[in-house]
């Protein structure tokens, strides 16, 4: 038990079911099933965005893309024209939203590299032509996907989401990168010492480049599963997934210093996220008590790891 305690991902699923507990409360015990669902179904895409952070924010300090909702927009937007509604394009829509965070991801990294920006300022630079790009291709149109694209989004299997279990795919693989592979221990590397990792002979601009594009790419996929779940792709639709993505990360347990990652973490905090999002709709608040809420939510977990480990 105690060695169960000392796993940091552990937390995040305690408040996720402690707070699952409270909304029953709530609602009286009603609907337990439709709301473990709906917390799978929603949850699924701040896991999606949040492994793809939590792999930048491994990196170190300074480290986090805040390109994301405007990748998932255009991405999101350009598959959804790609397929125009019509049957069997699914999977051109797919690539399409791939080559999107490719690009996107590939953008990212020139300006921080090649121009020496912090990843903070280049990525909301790229933001802004990203979402003006999605502005300009979608032009107040509403393109439905394909009917069968959109039944695979918001239909399950085994009484699982479909859109959960493309996550949990997702999961597997870079758990299976950072734990077995070369190119994860490369990662873990660089964010815990960038200088040494150098000397070490580690490729890190290479590690630095594959990881942006990759948190891109996830971007990508949770825009293209999104905009297929409800119906269409909106110009705001990945607008909430910007503080969400870093703070799956941060309750979940990932070290904010870099050089660390919980991938089991994410999914608990993303389930945590979305059932305080319905305890707070239960009350009645709005969007801004929400935001609110999660910032000191964030800064309060913050605080209490920065207490927690001594700095070096």
């Amino acid at each position: 038990m105690k060695m169960l305690l000392s796993r940091p991902w552990i937390w995040s699923w305690a408040a996720a079911a402690a707070a699952f507990i409270l909304v029953m409360i709530l609602t009286q015990g009603s609907g337990a099933s439709d709301l473990a669902y709906a917390a799978l179904s929603f949850g699924a895409f701040a896991a999606i965005v949040g492994l793809g952070q939590m792999l930048v924010i491994t990196l170190g300090p300074g480290n986090v893309d805040l390109s994301i909702p405007a990748v998932m927009t255009l991405a999101g937007t350009l598959s959804l024209k790609a397929m125009g509604s019509d049957p069997n394009t699914a999977v051109l829509g797919f690539v399409v939203a791939i080559g999107v965070g490719i690009a996107a991801g590939g953008a990212n990294f020139a300006l921080i590299y090649l121009l020496r920006l912090p990843p903070i300022i280049a990525t909301l630079a790229a933001s802004l032509i990203f979402q003006s790009i999605a502005i300009w291709s979608n032009r107040g149109l509403r393109i439905k996907p394909p009917a069968g694209l959109a039944e695979f989004a918001t239909g399950r299997t085994i009484g699982v989401p479909n859109v959960a279990w493309v996550g949990l795919i997702l999961s597997v693989i870079v758990w299976v990168v950072l734990e077995r592979s070369n190119f994860g221990r490369w990662l873990l590397a660089s964010g815990q010492n960038l200088r040494a990792a150098r000397l070490a002979g580690i490729p890190v601009e290479l590690v630095r480049a594959t990881t942006y594009v990759t948190v891109a790419v996830f971007a990508s996929i949770a825009g293209y599963f999104l905009a297929s779940f409800s119906g269409g792709a909106a110009l705001n639709m990945g607008q909430e997934y910007l503080l969400t993505s870093i703070a799956v990360v941060v309750i979940g347990g990932s070290s904010i210093a870099g050089g660390d990652s919980n991938v089991p973490g994410v999914w608990g905090a993303s389930l945590f996220m979305f059932l305080v999002v319905s305890m707070l709709n239960s009350y009645g608040f709005g969007v801004g008590v929400r935001m609110m809420l999660t910032g000191l939510i964030i800064i309060g977990i913050v605080v209490a790891a920065s207490t927690r480990r001594p700095r070096t």
